[in-house]
């Protein structure tokens, strides 16, 4: 589950990439920003006017090339953090089933890039088998080290709920693990999620008890009107 922390907004200009312009030099404010749709490619692209040569932040679908950059964020999250329950850190291969599984039901893997390198991930995953289900989906969101307190999971949090509502989900929920984990407690309130519940001492990480926090979200009507059935959402 995210670990990011969410920080003051600050003027951004938003564009494509010039041919000219280097994705790579200057160094950005560890501050978040807006962000809207480049027409047709659904990509979000982020330039912030104070610096020179900015790096582009690219909000995208995730491609198999993606999957080993993908591992490595969730193996040093396995290995140092409690926003996982995960005890064992899975290889590149795990995490290529776990994305095709994904893509499978339909829901999105989505990949945040800067200047070529992956900085995080966030997908949907059905919450639970069951067929009933079906249009409530749980977040996940996972970031590199480096790229946290920078407002990349927020955004791309924030992109992960507009695809889901234009699938037809109707809501998303958060199962946050430890509950002083708060920078994704946060990250996930200033999106508009609700707290809807502890579970306590869920989980033992780290010769600890951690309890579970959850959170909700809903998707465009939610529950105000039947949710129309969709091949996509298998």
């Amino acid at each position: 589950m995210l670990l990011d922390t969410p920080v003051p907004s600050f003027p951004v200009r938003y564009g494509e990439r010039s041919r000219g312009a280097s994705p790579n030099g200057g160094s950005v404010r560890k501050l978040p920003a807006r962000h809207q749709p480049t027409p047709k490619t659904e990509h979000y692209k982020l330039i912030a006017m104070d610096i020179d040569n900015p790096p582009l932040l690219l909000l995208r679908d995730s491609t198999a090339e993606d999957v080993a950059a993908c591992a490595a964020i969730y193996r040093e999250a396995v290995r140092n953090g409690t926003g996982t329950f995960e005890l064992d850190e899975p290889d590149d291969a795990e995490m290529a089933r776990r994305r095709d599984a994904i893509l499978a039901q339909g829901l999105p893997w989505l990949v945040a890039e800067r200047g070529g390198q992956v900085l995080g991930y966030a997908y949907a995953n059905q919450f639970r088998p069951r067929r009933a289900y079906r249009f409530c989906v749980e977040d996940s969101i996972y970031l590199d080290p480096a790229a946290r307190g920078q407002g990349v999971g927020r955004l791309l949090l924030a992109e992960l709920v507009a695809r889901c509502e234009r699938l037809g989900i109707r809501q998303m929920l958060a199962v946050i693990g430890d509950a002083g984990n708060t920078g994704s407690i946060s990250v996930h309130r200033a999106c508009g999620f609700e707290h809807s519940g502890v579970f306590k001492a869920a989980g033992w990480k780290f010769d600890r008890w951690l309890d579970v926090v959850m959170m909700q979200r809903r998707l465009g009507t939610g529950a105000e009107a039947t949710p129309t059935e969709r091949e996509d959402l298998r």
